[in-house]
């Protein structure tokens, strides 16, 4: 009966902390990869809403620093409505973790601008696949406007070393006005059904 009773303790204390917006504990693997275009929670229109360290954007977690989530009209997006400035008034990084296959190549796609609003004019950033870095990244804003903000798509391969993985975006630039990441995209290469 003990045992019982503490069970249902530890559900309901589970289930007030998930009301109660405590998110912010270690973060669980998705069953897959979502939300790579940042479409929730909703920013505000033609504005944006500043996230720090420990928040989470959807599925994504803010690891370190702050972002800003862009809401749909403030600039261009790369696809649906909002994207992630990773410098919101310092350099910010986003993660999630999902279920992957030990041994399986992933093959990441993501959109990269950057904000044109302020200098210098060369953001930088980095790929991390579970806290390493896969790639660095540049994108100079020169030219570029909120209305034609010059998305380009980088792709990144890793191998899943574990059941999950956990992907990240890093800015490198102190400061505001960071390196604009949308439309992320994992996708798993199919098992080989090769005869031997």
């Amino acid at each position: 009966m003990k045992v019982a009773r503490s069970l249902v303790v530890a559900v309901a204390a589970g289930l007030l902390m998930a009301g109660s917006g405590a998110a912010l504990a270690a973060p669980t693997a998705a069953s897959r990869f979502d939300d790579g275009s940042f479409e929730y929670p909703t920013a505000p229109a033609n504005s944006f809403a500043t996230v720090g360290t420990g928040q989470a954007i959807g599925p994504w977690k803010v690891t370190s620093g702050a972002v800003d989530l862009i809401g749909a009209g403030f600039w261009q997006a790369a696809e649906g409505n909002q994207s992630v400035d990773l410098n919101a008034t310092q350099a910010g990084a986003v993660a999630q973790t999902f279920t992957t296959t030990a041994g399986r190549t992933y093959t990441v796609t993501y959109a990269l601008a950057a904000n044109p609003e302020g200098g210098p004019a060369v953001k930088t950033g980095r790929v991390l696949v579970d806290g390493q870095n896969f790639q660095d990244f540049s994108f100079d804003s020169t030219g570029k406007t909120r209305a034609a903000m010059g998305y380009v798509q980088r792709q990144v391969t890793f191998v899943a070393n574990g059941p999950t993985t956990t992907l990240g975006f890093a800015s490198t630039l102190p400061g505001s006005y960071g390196p604009v990441i949308d439309d992320v995209r994992v996708t798993g290469a199919s098992p080989c059904s090769c005869n031997p």
